[in-house]
């Protein structure tokens, strides 16, 4: 679950190599490159650059379906840079760079970082900022750039403070703990002391056993009971960053009156230097200089002496000591920092905890909190962006051929990600009240806004829109449905159809859409407008014949039907999606559809329709149930899902038709023959049992060649039929006609299964000709409703029994849930599932986090509501009463309201409230921990069908195992609070755990489409198929190639790129270049703090995997040091108990067995082992594995009798599971015998020391301390990568088997689900001709 493979991609094209060169040159080049345009593909390493060509070329024999791989990157060179006052230096550039890049870079290195005004210019030709090397006459290997300093204008002033403002701030942490401009948490470089060189090389100190301290703190050992906070966000030391300046803002006097305009003025800065000199400075035309104005008085002639220098930092050098010395350390440290700790991610992420910080002051936040609220962007023409025209040209960019198609996903990305947080900005400034509505005369939750071209609205039911849908709860949930619908449209990017940028953004309760503005769409009316779909549900009814032809396109992958409805004239129209889907054409001329948010199919379980009858999977499990509103939809996965089950149902019934008719032609000739169909029948019947939709597995099980031959044949009647050929025998055409209608396709001659989005949709007709259509899909729904219940929820079960899915937190399970097509709202029913297990220990952890996901889920919608009611005043207050009665022990949780110091005596009477809520203010004191989990029991009723066995917290706690700091953790992030970093006392029963001082912030929570690397996305597919397949380093290549593709599209950092890291530092370890694994895996672990969050699931198992590798590497108590760090997270959002503790347990019993410290050890190891046994119960092999690793310990302890006993144990469940002859079994009954002849040997020894008393001649016993390389084969086992000799002939079975496999996945369409692959099979073949080691990976199994 946590290893999602659709989450590829990143840093270094090709990371085979380790830089040789000075590490601050590296990887000053890697961040300026990547913070241009997001564009990172391109480090500019000696190193990197030929062996990138070379590997493209490799593709293309590799990848022959591939569409033409174009060699994206040039050969780089090696320039020349001359800067005024320093030495000149070389950098590695690539033809592809524009100029600009390099001016990145220069701005980035140590000792020109503080230049911003400056151009190139090659033989005295400046060149331009946007021109491609390649196009630069004369430009090429050791050409000479020169710097040449610029005259200032106020923009390059400006650009030039900010600048030197970011330098200052460059390792200060409270951009990322307040969430702006990107900037996010890293601690990957507290717990390695920054010892993971670029080469994963340690700087050597001394490697012996004797120096490494391994004791964990107290609250991470097995069986602690404290679940401490602080730990989470340790105290880095480079945060106290050196001091360089007290003050540094805009002065008062600004800006430069007329006449000093004319003398080049062109505004004033006020310093105050940490020796205490105050001083002004002009930015004028030539540079920065000290002028003889003071606080109060204005006299803007030059200092004397005035120190004029081109650059504020040459200029403050001079006027101060300290200021030279700090800033030098401080731009030292900074380019020392990994570059994945300072690039800024695509989205902001937000913490839920940060430390108390000092609030400086700072000129640029004072200056962007002002422009942000006009909604002005300083650093662009035109000063406001026109998103709708941005988002819709980069959709227009032509897509033929590779560099088109990556310039095209490149462009519409970073438009995205920039639409994104320029409409979180906007929808907290509307909630906030820093923005007009256009239609002010409006009762509040009426009111809409525009700010920097971007449309919102409130997520209220205006005008009663959605009376008939249920109200308010209708209109708060259709814009996350709407958004669904245009990431489906996105998807299917059909050339011609556009849709509107979109974002949800929650925020103090309320919730916002943001919309990009279709022009013209404000001067006309909504009736005018609207030429296809309805604007009152389906009274009346418009269509148009383009947007029949552009939504036609979509039909088929988004499984919607065309279809007729009559409009409130009886006439028929024609519709290809719901009838709310508007089609609006802009007056830019182009084809907008919106409001999507039907575009799927209702679900029918929670949609009470009166004479329907629900299938009986449904009604015995409760359903069809009336939910709070009527816009419940089927999730895209699901509907995928029931598609592609129908599709194997479809398959199946045919072929077993066709196979029949073959045999009976056969009859004569083999009479042997029919068995085979015989039993192909039955097992068709027992697989449909079994049968889930997207598992690939299942269909491999199918029915061997027969089948496959069988199959074949159908594809091509299918085909023929459809192209209306008579040769196709009528016996034929009846099979396949059959099959269709057994399955519910609307064609009868192939398979094709579509919804009709309108049915069951109150207020819509159907034309009377049309009713058995309409029975059908009516049919369809009921299936695909039971489909939830009957298939993808027992399959989420199974998958979570087998493990190869392991959510550990609320978002993982959602996650897990979501692929498989199961809205939130099933929780009651999967909780009703799991309790209904046989063995219900073996899914402990699923039952904790559900019931854990229910609560916070249902105090979240309580949440919502509640805070409407509060003014800004009073928001801390009410946050902390909510937090107290909902986690404090506390009986009588009393509010603090606001003390109310600022209010004069005399109250005024007429104070008129135009604020969002119009209730009391004070409404929300009176809540008490009673009335809050009585609601919380009540909503998780009704929203979730689940009965809550509590009263409060505590009985919460105690009934269902739970932890109040994870249910803590689930809330904040859930609603946006980040609350102060201290030690919370959940249990006092005198005073409330939080007061107003503990909330530090409310974040907005956004939703938005994430846009896909579609051609580095088939890359990474066929690199890992490749993996499977055992093709290491093919897999390699190809995965590295679509490291390079995600960099070109995303830039440098995302989710999809950390997915590429982590499996290539997994090829790398495979392939036995540990160091190398180490950087990848450095490198993902980083970006997996900084993208998804330092304690998400994903980032725990990121840091597992580089404990392994820095073990590999020799570097044991870092690797202590990082599984420390993972188990102290896991025990915080999860507890103890959770199967993968067993995993990291085991991990840290072996790293302390192999540094000698067996006592520790033991504690982990034999927590480890009871986690394994309740979880895959006693007899599985993973306890075998942990009995033999805790035996182990007892040995080199010299407890043989505690030895024997856990290696008997382990024998017994190899003897039973495997049978006597099994390598294993025999390995353990070796290693029984050993272990017995020691524990005979000391006990000749003991008697022997009874008998003679202090004279015994002893014989010392042989108590060996395990080999580092035994410790590692173990981790390597526990971790799932065996590597197992293989004959030749076994690997000619083995490659005979995949390729019959892969036909048959073929034959079955199976191309989409390589993914759903969780066993990762690897061959690599060595030069020796006998045998041949081959490591096999699998997910975390042993």
């Amino acid at each position: 679950m946590v290893s999602k493979t659709e989450e590829p991609g990143v840093h270094s094209p090709v990371p085979a190599q380790t830089p040789d060169k000075s590490p601050d040159l590296c990887c000053d080049h890697s961040t300026g490159m990547t913070l241009m345009n997001g564009d990172g593909a391109h480090e500019c390493q000696t190193d990197e650059e030929p062996k990138q060509n070379g590997h493209e070329v490799g593709d293309q024999n590799e990848e022959g379906n591939e569409q033409e791989v174009i060699v994206i990157q040039d050969t780089g060179f090696t320039v020349k840079i001359q800067v005024p006052g320093i030495e000149t230096f070389t950098i590695q550039v690539s033809p592809q760079e524009m100029v600009q890049e390099i001016h990145q870079v220069l701005m980035d290195r140590e000792d020109t970082c503080h230049r911003t005004c400056f151009s190139l210019q090659l033989d005295g030709n400046v060149l331009d900022n946007f021109a491609e090397l390649k196009t630069i006459e004369g430009f090429q290997e050791g050409s000479v750039l020169k710097v040449v300093e610029e005259p200032y204008t106020v923009r390059e002033a400006r650009i030039h403070v900010r600048h030197i403002r970011d330098l200052l701030k460059s390792l200060d942490p409270s951009d990322a703990f307040n969430g702006v401009d990107c900037n996010s948490l890293s601690f990957l470089s507290i717990f390695t002391d920054g010892d993971l060189g670029d080469n994963g090389k340690k700087k050597k100190k001394g490697n012996e056993l004797d120096q490494i301290d391994c004791t964990p703190p107290e609250h991470i050992l097995p069986g602690s009971k404290e679940r401490p906070l602080c730990p989470l966000q340790p105290q880095n030391k480079d945060w106290k960053p050196l001091q360089c300046l007290k003050v540094f803002t805009m002065s008062g006097w600004n800006p430069p009156p007329g006449n000093r305009k004319m003398h080049g003025d062109l505004m004033y800065l006020y310093v105050i230097t940490i020796e205490d000199r105050h001083v002004s400075i002009t930015a004028s035309t030539r540079g920065f200089y000290l002028n003889q104005s003071t606080a109060y008085y204005f006299n803007p002639k030059p200092a004397n002496p005035s120190f004029l220098s081109h650059s504020l930092v040459e200029l403050l050098n001079q006027v101060s000591p300290t200021f030279k010395k700090n800033f030098a350390a401080l731009q030292k440290k900074r380019v020392q920092r990994h570059p994945f700790e300072r690039i800024a991610t695509p989205f902001q992420l937000y913490s839920w905890t940060a430390p108390q910080m000092e609030h400086a002051m700072d000129c640029v936040r004072a200056e962007d909190a002002y422009t942000s609220r006009l909604g002005y962007e300083e650093h662009i023409p035109g000063q406001t962006r026109d998103w709708n025209e941005e988002l819709q040209t980069t959709r227009e960019l032509t897509r033929k051929n590779l560099p088109e198609r990556l310039l095209r996903e490149r462009a519409i990305f970073k438009v995205h990600s920039d639409f994104t947080a320029a409409a979180t900005r906007g929808a907290m400034a509307v909630i906030d009240g820093n923005v007009m509505a256009i239609n002010p005369s409006e009762e509040t939750k009426m009111q809409m806004f525009i700010w920097n071209n971007i449309f919102f609205s409130l997520g209220f039911d205006v005008r009663d829109h959605y009376k008939d849908f249920g109200g308010d709860s209708a209109a708060y949930v259709s814009p996350t449905n709407d958004l669904n619908g245009v990431r489906a449209y996105n998807a299917v990017d059909v050339e011609g159809l556009y849709t509107l940028g979109t974002v949800v953004v929650d925020y103090r309760g309320y919730r916002v859409t943001a919309q990009s503005i279709i022009p013209g769409i404000l001067e006309r009316e909504q009736e005018q407008s609207v030429i296809y779909g309805s604007i009152d549900f389906g009274k009346t009814v418009v269509s148009h014949s383009k947007y029949l032809e552009l939504l036609d396109k979509t039909s088929r992958p988004l499984k919607i039907q065309k279809h007729k409805v009559l409009n409130d004239k009886d006439e028929e129209v024609e519709l290809c999606s719901s009838v709310e889907c508007k089609g609006i054409i802009g007056n830019d001329g182009r084809h907008y559809i919106l409001d999507l948010l039907r575009t799927f199919p209702p679900d029918l379980n929670f949609l009470l329709v009166e004479g329907e009858d629900m299938p009986e999977e449904c009604t015995k499990m409760g359903f069809p149930k009336e939910h709070r509103h009527k816009l419940c939809c089927l999730r895209q996965e699901l509907v995928d899902a029931f598609v592609e089950h129908r599709y194997l149902l479809f398959m199946k019934l045919a072929a077993m038709q066709l196979m029949q008719q073959k045999a009976s032609i056969q009859e004569s000739l083999n009479p042997g023959k029919n068995d085979a169909s015989a039993n192909s029948s039955d097992d068709t019947e027992k697989s449909e049992k079994l049968e889930e939709g997207n598992q690939t597995e299942e269909k491999v099980k199918e029915d061997e060649e027969d089948d496959l031959d069988g199959e074949a044949r159908l594809k091509e009647l299918e085909e023929s039929m459809a192209a209306h050929n008579d040769a196709v025998d009528m016996k034929s055409k009846e099979v396949i006609q059959k099959a269709c209608q057994a399955v519910g396709s609307i064609s009868e001659t192939s398979f094709d299964i579509r919804f009709n989005p309108d049915i069951f949709s109150p207020g819509v007709r159907f034309p009377k000709d049309l009713l058995e259509d309409v029975q059908n899909q009516k049919q369809l729904l009921k299936d695909a409703a039971a489909f939830v219940l009957s298939c993808q929820i027992p399959c989420l079960i199974k998958d979570c029994l087998d493990h190869s899915v392991v959510p550990m937190d609320g978002a993982t399970l959602a996650e897990a849930m979501h692929q498989r097509g199961i809205n939130m709202r099933y929780m009651g029913k999967v909780i009703g599932v799991v309790q209904k297990f046989p063995v219900p220990s073996q899914l402990d952890h699923i039952h904790k986090i559900l019931i854990s996901e229910v609560i916070t889920r249902s105090a979240k919608h309580i949440f919502k509501t509640y805070l409407q009611g509060v003014e800004l005043s009073g928001l801390s207050a009410a946050i902390s009463h909510f937090l107290n009665c909902f986690l404090n022990s506390f009986p009588n949780s009393v509010a603090h309201l606001p003390s109310d110091e600022l209010v004069s005596k005399k109250k005024s009477k007429k104070r008129k409230n135009r604020n969002l809520s119009s209730v009391d203010n004070t409404a929300w004191a009176s809540v008490t921990p009673q009335d809050l989990w009585k609601n919380i029991c009540s909503e998780a009723k009704s929203y979730f069908d689940f009965d809550l066995e509590c009263d409060n917290v505590d009985q919460a706690v105690e009934v269902y195992n739970l932890q109040k700091i994870s249910l803590l953790r689930e809330i904040c992030i859930k609603v946006g609070i980040q609350i102060l970093l201290k030690e919370y006392n959940f249990d006092s029963k005198h005073k409330p755990t939080f007061t107003e001082e503990d909330i530090l912030n409310i974040f907005p929570v956004v939703k938005h489409v994430n846009p896909k690397a579609s051609d580095a996305f088939h890359f990474f597919q066929s690199g890992q198929a490749k993996v499977q397949q055992g093709y290491l380093k093919e897999g390699c290549e190809l995965i590295n190639e679509a490291l390079n593709l995600f960099n070109n599209v995303y830039g440098a950092m995302h989710v999809e790129i950390c997915a590429c890291l982590r499996l290539l530092a997994r090829l790398n370890y495979i392939m036995g270049d540990y160091s190398e694994a180490l950087s990848n895996q450095q490198k993902a672990v980083l970006m997996s703090e900084r993208i998804l969050s330092i304690e998400h699931p994903s980032t725990i198992q990121e840091y597992m995997h580089l404990a392994l590798y820095c073990f590999a590497n020799n570097q044991l108590s870092m690797s202590l040091n990082l599984l420390y760090r993972a188990r102290y997270l896991m025990l915080l959002i999860f507890g103890e108990g959770h199967p993968e503790m067993a995993l990291l347990d085991s991990n840290i019993g072996l790293v302390l067995h192999g540094v000698m410290e067996y006592d520790l050890s033991l504690r982990f190891l034999e927590n480890a082992l009871s986690i394994n046994s309740k979880h895959h119960g006693a007899k599985s092999l993973k306890v075998a594995l942990s009995h033999h690793l805790v035996a182990r310990v007892y040995e080199t302890k010299g407890e043989f009798r505690s030895a024997l006993q856990h290696e008997k144990d382990g024998y017994t469940i190899y003897k039973n599971q495997l049978g006597e002859q099994h390598e294993k079994t025999r390995e353990s009954s070796e290693y029984l015998k050993y272990l017995t002849q020691q524990a005979v040997a000391l006990q000749r020894t003991m008697n022997e020391i009874y008998k003679n008393g202090s004279n015994a001649n002893i014989r010392p016993l042989k108590l060996t301390a395990p080999s580092m390389a035994s410790v590692l084969d173990q981790l390597n086992i526990i971790n799932g990568i065996l590597f197992i000799p293989l004959s030749q002939k076994d690997l000619e079975h083995l490659k005979a088997e995949v390729q019959r496999r892969q036909q048959l996945q073929e034959a079955l369409k199976g191309a989409d689900y390589l993914e759903a692959e969780n066993i990762e099979t690897v061959k690599s073949e060595t030069t020796d001709s006998t045998t041949v080691t081959s490591p096999v990976t699998t997910q975390n199994s042993a």
